[in-house]
């Protein structure tokens, strides 16, 4: 009989306990057309409308949740459908590039297939109930292959 080994994790499925940090909720300034918001989640959701107004609000708001609310509300720009994708790479890219820490712990990820698994029914940028397109766990594992390499910074 052969000696016990542990099973290698070859993936990372949902942003919570010790992989929180993954998440666009997670606290950290991003700067998106000149404003300061206090998480990626609250410049992607103001990223969302063209009135400053409630960008200026969104980005007030004291947590992100709040900020998806509002979002979710929002007139959206004419071109959203065009750029949305673009806009959460660069603020994803922003996150990790400019924050040591954050870069450290997503590059110490290694290889890992980062999957956004969730429950409340995002199959764009996650994956729920088995199904998903998991675009924000390849723009991560893009982001941290462009670190790594030295092509994103």
């Amino acid at each position: 009989m052969s000696e016990w080994q542990p099973i290698k994790v070859t993936a990372i499925q949902g942003f919570f306990g010790e992989h929180r940090f993954l998440s666009n909720f997670w606290p950290c300034q991003i700067t998106f057309e000149g404003l300061e918001y206090p998480s990626v989640e609250h410049a992607y959701q103001a990223a969302k409308t063209l009135d400053q107004g409630l960008r200026v609000y969104i980005k007030s708001l004291p947590k992100p949740g709040q900020a998806k609310r509002e979002g979710k509300n929002a007139q959206l720009r004419p071109d959203w459908e065009d750029v949305k994708i673009q806009i959460m790479h660069k603020l994803v890219k922003e996150k990790f590039s400019k924050n040591e820490s954050l870069k450290a712990q997503l590059l110490a990820t290694g290889t890992k297939y980062l999957e956004e698994t969730n429950t409340w029914g995002d199959s764009f940028w996650g994956v729920c109930k088995g199904k998903g397109k998991n675009m924000l766990g390849h723009i991560l594992m893009d982001v941290r292959n462009q670190l790594r390499d030295g092509t994103g910074a």
